[in-house]
Order: C-alpha cells, then structure tokens, then sequence
C-alpha cells in the first residue's frame, strides 16, 4: 500500500459482483461509467465482466486523483451505501448539521443520497485537502 492509496482493490472487487449497478465504478470515482452501468446492467453483462480486469487500473486512477488523509474514502463509502439515508457517512466526514438533515428526512428525500453517490470521492478530496 503506497502513501496515497485511497481505494482498496479488495473493496473494489467486493463492488464488482454487484458490478451491474456499477457500484465500484462509483467507489472508484467514476460516476457516469457508474450511471451507465447501473441503467444497462453493466453493458448488459460485458463491462461488468471486463471491469474483473480492469479493477487495478481504477485503482490507480483513483490513487492519482484523490488525495488522502484523515477522511477514510472507503469507511465513507460503506456509511454512504448502508447508511446514507440516514446521513451516518455526512457525519462521518464531520459534516454534522447536513448529517442531521438527512437523519430527519431521509438523505433529504433520496436525492441527497444519489448525490452523493455522484460527489463523495470529491467531498472527501476537499476535506482531505
């Protein structure tokens, strides 16, 4: 593990079986693959399944782009997809009052939290910066 590992491949590969809903295209900060995959199945099977191979260089990728610190991207992500209706991955990453508000109304409607399926990686950049 280098310095600025901020993804973990074996959470990648945990994604990857629920790869038709592109959730480690979303870990790995890839929000519109993530989109596509999740409305086509995955490219109807073929992408999920080239992604097996594909994984150590999403994790790369997201090594280079985003920045480490005390912000842990994968702890974030776990709260994000088991708890983030409930904001637990807002307060987490020290944002308290907004983690309140989605506490109070659902991840403000389930909204809030497909946004931050879009926007977590970057969040935790900003803060980790």
């Amino acid at each position: 593990m280098n310095d600025n590992d901020t993804h973990l491949k074996s959470v990648g590969y945990i994604l990857w079986i629920f790869g038709f809903t592109g959730a480690h295209r979303f870990y790995f900060g890839k929000p519109i693959s993530g989109t596509i995959y999740f409305f086509t199945l995955g490219l109807l099977g073929i992408g999920w399944l080239i992604d097996l191979f594909l994984i150590p260089s999403l994790d790369r990728q997201a090594s280079i782009r985003f920045r480490s610190g005390p912000v842990d991207y994968t702890v974030a992500w776990v709260l994000l997809t088991f708890l983030g209706l409930l904001g637990i991955h807002r307060m987490y990453m020290g944002k308290w009052l907004i983690g309140i508000v989605y506490l109070l109304t659902g991840g403000i409607f389930g909204l809030g939290y497909l946004y931050d399926f879009w926007t977590l990686n970057d969040q935790i950049t900003v803060i980790n910066g």
